[in-house]
């Protein structure tokens, strides 16, 4: 974990815990993002909106904001037509953004959203390592010419595209953050155990600020990952952006159950399972971010949850653990982290 001084290592050292934003796309899609859309187009045809949407996770309490650049690759632009456009995009997401932190009355880290290409790196595909690192150098360029301080590497599946991308910041300077969704089984996609996660790339530049979990399938799955997480490495800097509950279709809208008393549950939970960093994914708007603020601003760490515990404040867990084969619901004689 790195102990070089950057800006977000210095806001952890000063206060202790962070809390991250929201959830971009679904904030987008309620000021009329339509499906299909890319919402980085966004950053220069309604920089407005995005301005918006920083500026309200600001006020609602964020210590940190995620540029809008999650699908911000050659890759997942060219679908878009737009491939050529990848620095200007990136750029001008950071440059938004940064404005927003910078006129912020106390200090807001502007981290650069790095999202998966959408590519299958080899041998499963055709992307090679080099073409993917090559990539996101081109991404990471543009967000840090545009003042982002941090690379947000965020909803990986792939532990080679986790490193392609940490590579890729480091030759870039900048600092760097990686997240997995943990959200097969307990794991990622592509199998990646939460407790494995903290060496996936420690070896790269100065190895990574923090290291953590997000998106996934609910709060109580993430806050499962996030005690398989701090178990396997205590002194670690750990990130949970967590969904706001669970995603049910009402006719052909995504409604997420989390509430904000839910949410704020949620980030007491998360601190005393050991994150330091901790924010919402998809479903979590202002409100739920604003409440989450007071909870942490209010809380004092306790004991360490159980499994237990948190089905009981937070649901039942809706998958598998990474541990066992049994479903979560069933969870007799379950491992105590």
């Amino acid at each position: 974990m790195s102990v070089v001084s950057n800006a977000l290592s210095d806001l952890l050292a000063q206060k202790g815990v962070l809390l991250a934003d929201g959830a971009t796309g679904t904030s987008l899609f309620a000021m009329g993002l339509e499906a299909g859309e890319a919402p980085e187009l966004w950053n220069e045809s309604k920089p407005e909106n995005i301005t918006r949407l920083h500026q309200d996770f600001v006020d609602a309490g964020a210590d940190i904001i995620l540029t809008n650049s999650f699908g911000g690759t050659r890759h997942r632009l060219k679908l878009h037509q737009a491939e050529d456009r990848v620095f200007a995009l990136n750029k001008r997401a950071a440059e938004i953004a940064r404005a927003v932190a910078d006129r912020a009355p106390r200090k807001v880290i502007t981290a650069g959203s790095v999202g998966p290409t959408g590519e299958l790196l080899v041998p499963l595909g055709a992307l090679s390592y080099e073409d993917a690192v090559s990539a996101f150098i081109e991404q990471i360029e543009g967000l840090k010419a545009g003042g982002a301080e941090v690379a947000w590497i965020e909803t990986m599946s792939s532990p080679e595209e986790i490193r392609a991308a940490a590579e890729a910041a480091s030759k870039v300077g900048l600092p760097f953050v990686y997240t997995g969704s943990f959200d097969t089984a307990g794991k990622t996609m592509m199998g990646l155990h939460p407790k494995d996660i903290h060496a996936v790339a420690g070896d790269i530049g100065d190895g990574p600020v923090a290291v953590g979990a997000n998106c996934g399938v609910g709060a109580s799955d993430i806050l499962s990952s996030l005690l398989d997480m701090t178990a396997a490495n205590p002194d670690a800097t750990v990130v949970v952006k967590g969904n706001c509950g669970i995603p049910e279709f009402r006719g052909s809208d995504i409604h997420y159950s989390g509430t904000p008393p839910l949410m704020a549950d949620y980030a007491r939970l998360a601190v005393d399972a050991g994150a330091r960093i901790i924010g919402g994914c998809c479903g979590t708007s202002c409100a739920h971010l604003a409440a989450m603020r007071v909870a942490l601003d209010n809380h004092e760490k306790g004991e360490r949850p159980t499994l237990d515990v948190i089905v009981e404040k937070i649901g039942p867990l809706r998958n598998k653990t990474a541990n066992e084969g049994a479903p979560q619901r069933e969870r007799g004689g379950r491992r105590r982290a």
